[in-house]
């Protein structure tokens, strides 16, 4: 497909950063902080626009009519006017008297897409990651998975029969070279999860002159936020139950969000609402529920990722793998 279709027309149109991951690190507890900014406004949903076409970072963004054996698919070759049209309406509304513009696409890091698309434009927008350690990152992944209705497996049998479904998010470095390939790396910034949760004030601080804002304008309270915290189910084997049984259906989530939508809406199967229903009333989610992992699986995971980020830190210029992987 020719390049020229993801170069937009509208530079000012376009945000002046973004939040591009890692999933499940935090990312939506930074994009609350920075909105209660009063020079910031970010654009309220995840957007995954740089990467809409990617099956692999968004397999539930196509749809497949039965009948005709067709895809309708969010292809920019075939809607360039209206996915673009899409694009810039996420920003329209935001506050005007906003310095800076923002969106958050925690797809964005581990698609293959995303980094030579947004070096493209002219405008020179900034990204900013947040990395977390890989295995800690991995296992809230598939709890999010889990709750979402898309793991039908253990943690352990995904790790056995789907490994990548869960860990690909968590391979930063080769990640992040497509970025530093295509950027400059004055553009991209990096933080850590642990950071975000243990000193928050200072990476807030460091983020806000990395956008050029000032960090005083934050009221008192602007920064006593964590969301999107992890609620487990109440019976794991109950919901990997209603997770294969419900397979399939994800797609509802999106058909009204995405910019190329099914010409005939498919209203949500009332059994799919009923059953749904009554497996929340059966299964409610807590975060006062845990979830054990073994050590043999964190071991598993610890030992891959310290083979597999090698290199890590010289890439970012930061000390990461003596933080998460503390010698023994």
């Amino acid at each position: 497909m020719s390049e020229q279709h993801w170069k937009s027309k509208r530079q000012e149109a376009l945000p002046d950063f973004i939040i591009g991951g890692a999933m499940k690190s935090g990312t939506t507890t930074l994009h609350t902080i920075l909105d209660k900014h009063p020079d910031i406004s970010i654009a309220h949903n995840e957007l995954g626009f740089f990467d809409v076409d990617d099956v692999l970072t968004h397999p539930d963004f196509n749809f497949y009519e039965t009948k005709s054996q067709t895809w309708l698919e969010q292809s920019m070759s075939a809607y360039p006017e209206e996915l673009w049209n899409w694009y810039y309406s996420q920003f329209a509304g935001l506050k005007k008297h906003s310095k800076v513009i923002g969106e958050d696409s925690t797809t964005y890091l581990a698609s293959s897409f995303a980094a030579k698309r947004i070096a493209l434009q002219e405008k020179p927008i900034k990204l900013i990651f947040i990395l977390r350690h890989p295995t800690s990152r991995t296992i809230s992944n598939y709890l999010h998975l889990l709750k979402s209705g898309r793991a039908i497996y253990s943690l352990e049998d995904t790790l056995q029969y789907q490994p990548e479904i869960i860990v690909k998010r968590s391979l930063y470095k080769s990640q992040l070279e497509r970025y530093y390939k295509h950027l400059p790396s004055e553009r991209i910034k990096i933080i850590l999860f642990e950071d975000l949760l243990t000193k928050k004030e200072e990476c807030i601080k460091e983020v806000c002159q990395f956008l050029n804002i000032d960090f005083n304008k934050f009221q008192r309270d602007d920064l006593n936020v964590h969301s999107n915290q992890t609620k487990v189910p109440k019976y794991i084997k109950l919901q990997l139950f209603r997770n294969s049984i419900l397979r399939g259906k994800g797609q509802f989530r999106y058909s009204r969000f995405l910019p190329i939508q099914p010409e005939l809406q498919k209203a949500m199967p009332f059994y799919y609402k009923l059953f749904d229903y009554l497996h929340k009333r059966m299964n409610p989610h807590s975060n006062s529920h845990t979830f054990k992992v073994s050590k043999g699986t964190t071991d598993l995971l610890d030992n891959y990722f310290k083979k597999e980020l090698e290199g890590l830190d010289d890439l970012v210029q930061m000390n990461l793998l003596s933080k998460w992987f503390k010698s023994e």
